[in-house]
């Protein structure tokens, strides 16, 4: 068993809002207190744990509830399970999952889905090629079908409306959801739309009281309409399913995907510096604050890494950064797959700018500071010596690929 203590982030926003029904149950009794002539009182019905006969125990090692252990066990909470053993209609997704994994825009999707499923609809999922995710449970998946095979994988749009087509004709959908992204969805969607005929809800973001509201006129204006068949939906569009966990049950095609004649030829990825992409767009953000003494090691962990150059105020206000590399509310505002805090202590400003990030990993010597806190996974200790490790394990698995390829 691993000692590396793991941290709960859904258990932790539980702790904090008041309002989630789980919020009592994740409040830590208070066991001792300083009483105001700085004498420690001890409460003595805090203490112990009920005993599978119904009598309460003391274990004053400190090993069972009400004790003074150095290693708290996580609480665990368990969801609610929804089920809907015969579905009246379904209510289609088909999110990104770019890297393999639900990002938030596709989590929004798929609550969005479930306030369209109600009680009686299902929410299918519909993933391209082999994925990564784990939590699709808890994201909010009734069905799930995964459409394998070669022809799906890189670049093939017309081949995967091939795939949509036969999903639409087996499920008959009431609602088909994809997010409008430039990681494919928008593009994707548009092309199932021309396929089936059908007129799509672009950029909707808002789906109230039979009516669909998205963007229109630079982003400046809502045009709303009838709810759509087709949607495509902008990111925050609804609340992501966090109060019930759900069966994700198996479906499979009862046909054969019709092989289309494809007139796109995919050549694979092209190498892009990261220097050239900019803050908005980068999917990977390797950002430096005032804790970063060495910023030479600093560029060389970042090219190491193939990420995005990013900083802090007072790193551009000191010079180290050009101040088109500022990240934050009074910068640019950064919607990162990954991104990576050196040094950063975590101003309000900063962590508004990284607000719609997935996964936020955090360096720093300060582990009650800020951005510890908002962080998916912290480490602590001098800069300085992790990105050192960490330039010395890329060589290292670089060094192990290319000895496995030979």
């Amino acid at each position: 068993m691993s000692d590396i203590i793991r941290r709960d982030p859904r258990a932790e926003w539980i702790a904090r809002n008041r309002l989630h029904p789980l919020h009592a149950a994740m409040q830590p009794a208070q066991h001792s207190w300083m009483g105001p002539n700085g004498v420690i009182r001890k409460n003595p019905h805090g203490m112990g744990f009920i005993g599978p006969n119904g009598i309460k125990r003391i274990d004053r090692s400190g090993a069972q509830q009400g004790g003074t252990s150095k290693r708290s066990a996580a609480v665990e909470v368990q969801l609610p399970l929804h089920q809907v053993p015969a579905p009246a209609f379904y209510i289609s997704v088909v999110p990104d999952m770019v890297g393999g994994r639900l990002s938030s825009h596709d989590r929004d999707l798929l609550g969005l889905a479930h306030q369209l499923a109600g009680k009686d609809g299902a929410v299918l999922a519909v993933v391209f090629g082999e994925h990564k995710e784990s939590a699709f449970a808890t994201a909010g998946v009734d069905r799930l079908l995964i459409l394998d095979g070669d022809e799906f994988n890189g670049y093939a749009p017309e081949q995967r409306v091939q795939g949509l087509r036969a999903v639409d004709n087996q499920f008959n959908p009431r609602h088909w959801l994809l997010p409008d992204s430039r990681s494919g969805g928008g593009e994707l969607g548009r092309r199932f739309a021309a396929a089936l005929g059908e007129r799509p809800a672009t950029r909707v973001w808002q789906v109230k009281d039979e009516s669909c509201i998205g963007r229109a006129g630079a982003g400046l204006q809502d045009l709303a309409r009838p709810v759509a068949r087709l949607i495509l939906a902008a990111a925050e569009c609804a609340e992501a399913v966090s109060e019930t966990r759900h069966e994700v049950l198996p479906v499979e095609l009862s046909t054969a995907v019709a092989r289309s004649l494809s007139r796109i030829e995919d050549l694979g990825a092209v190498a892009v510096d990261p220097a050239a992409i900019p803050m908005a767009e980068a999917e990977f953000i390797f950002s430096g604050g005032n804790g970063v003494k060495d910023w030479a090691l600093f560029h060389r962990t970042a090219q190491a890494l193939g990420a995005t150059e990013g900083a802090s105020r007072v790193a551009v206000d000191d010079g180290f950064m050009a101040r088109d590399r500022q990240v934050g509310a009074s910068g640019t505002w950064v919607t990162a797959r990954v991104y990576v805090a050196v040094g950063i202590s975590g101003a309000i400003q900063h962590l508004q700018g990284i607000g719609a990030c997935d996964k936020v990993v955090a360096i720093n010597l300060d582990p009650g500071c800020d951005m510890i806190k908002r962080a998916d996974l912290s480490v602590i200790g001098e800069s300085a010596e992790i990105l050192q490790a960490l330039i010395d394990a890329v060589a290292a698995y670089r060094s192990d690929a290319k000895r496995d390829a030979a």
